[in-house]
């Protein structure tokens, strides 16, 4: 169980990146919902698609160089990718929303614009919720903590996010260290006698 230190110093990193998180979402929820309301005309789903693709790389660049400044830097491709596929994924569950509202609950642009833009922001707040997860997990690697990061950071994804991932761990990683160095110290002295 993390100790009331641990869960401290987590919240203490936290909420800086949340702010910033939600200052931009904020900002691009605005921009969203503009180019929505622009687009209407054309069809509210492909209204929101393109919505999407143009806040996402605004977000992007607003997220790697203000919210996750701190974090370990990546490649620019593995990052946009990985960004870009969780926002895919966002952008399903809005222009999702939509689709269900406008084909299955019977809503057009025309007569229940108002309505299909209260659909669109309740579905972009699950979506930003996912993407602060998300982006936070996967996209933008956790700060340095023992100065091997950046060696993970080019190895396979996954292996990085599996070894990062263990920062929660850190004492018992070093106890392990010092076991494992222990007993290496105690075979390479064996060999010698």
């Amino acid at each position: 169980m993390p100790s009331a230190r641990l869960l401290t110093e987590r919240l203490r990193r936290l909420v800086p990146e949340a702010f910033a998180f939600g200052v931009i979402g904020a900002a691009n929820t605005l921009l969203y919902l503009a180019i929505t309301w622009v687009a209407l005309p054309i069809g509210a789903v492909k209204a929101t698609v393109i919505a999407t693709v143009v806040t996402t790389t605004v977000a992007y660049f607003a997220n790697r160089y203000w919210t996750y400044r701190h974090h370990t830097k990546t490649a620019l491709r593995r990052e946009y990718t990985l960004f870009f596929g969780f926002n895919l994924v966002g952008m399903i569950i809005q222009s999702g929303a939509v689709a269900v509202a406008k084909y299955g609950g019977g809503l057009n642009e025309k007569d229940h614009a108002l309505l299909i833009m209260v659909v669109t922001l309740s579905a972009a707040g699950v979506a930003t919720i996912f993407r602060f997860w998300a982006y936070r997990t996967f996209v933008f690697l956790k700060p340095p903590v023992d100065g091997h990061e950046a060696a993970i950071a080019e190895m396979d994804v996954a292996a990085g996010l599996a070894e990062l991932s263990a920062e929660g761990h850190t004492h018992a990683h070093h106890d392990l260290d010092a076991e494992l160095a222990s007993e290496l110290d105690a075979a390479r002295r064996a060999e010698h006698h």
